[in-house]
């Protein structure tokens, strides 16, 4: 039986790349990549030579049983996503299921994933979170807005940049205007940039300076007095 490795891939600075990571990278039969154009250029970065196949939202569901296949014919495979962990808010669940149901070891390594820094330097309670990842676009978004608006635990987004302004004034609608925000983006790359404070005045400044790059948004959550 072989065995399945989740490893992180840096978010930005390829400096966040893990010692260990590299060397089951290398030592893998088979990377199953997100995007193996995007992580090509992290293996010639750390001359990683392991033959890659493509493994994504819109295959995964195929691929699936194949893989399980080999890794039950002995061989070590490793999963990667274009940035972060795999399974967050990426590929990497339905893998993960089925090796477990069919007895296959699955090891997932530490390493870079993007909403533990904006949680931590945020400034909000981060003793009790929720992660909610990217919202509904459309079908079931308000039913999410409105069931999070009693929410007392700090709450975790993620949002593309051309959502953000739209997300943030959701925000004040269903939170109220004075709920503390804290958004993160760019995070370890050079331009990381963390605007703190209500609501109203976190969309205010984006309104302001249109955002560009990966972003963590992070809401305090209802107050219980």
């Amino acid at each position: 039986m072989g065995k399945l490795y989740i490893v992180p891939t840096p978010i930005g600075n390829l400096e966040d790349m893990t010692f260990r990571a590299i060397t089951v990278l290398k030592e893998a039969d088979l990377i199953l990549a997100e995007d193996t154009r995007t992580s090509g250029k992290l293996m010639k970065h750390f001359d990683i030579g392991t033959h890659m196949q493509s493994h994504h939202m819109h295959n995964e569901h195929k691929t699936v049983e194949t893989i399980v296949q080999r890794l039950k014919g002995g061989e070590t495979i490793a999963l990667i996503s274009d940035a972060g962990t795999p399974a967050i808010s990426d590929p990497g669940f339905l893998l993960t299921r089925a090796c477990v149901e069919n007895g296959i070891d699955v090891e997932c390594l530490p390493g870079a994933t993007a909403f533990v820094p904006a949680l931590v330097n945020s400034g909000l309670p981060n003793d009790k979170f929720v992660f909610e990842g990217f919202l509904p676009d459309k079908k079931g978004r308000q039913t999410r807005f409105l069931a999070l608006a009693e929410e007392i635990r700090t709450i975790i987004f993620y949002v593309s940049p051309h959502k953000l302004v739209k997300t943030l004034g959701e925000f004040v609608q269903y939170f109220g205007e004075d709920r503390p925000v804290s958004v993160s983006r760019e995070l370890s790359k050079l331009h990381e940039q963390t605007v703190r404070g209500t609501a109203k005045e976190v969309l205010a400044h984006f309104e302001a300076h249109p955002p560009k790059g990966e972003i963590v948004a992070v809401v305090g959550g209802k107050a219980t007095r």
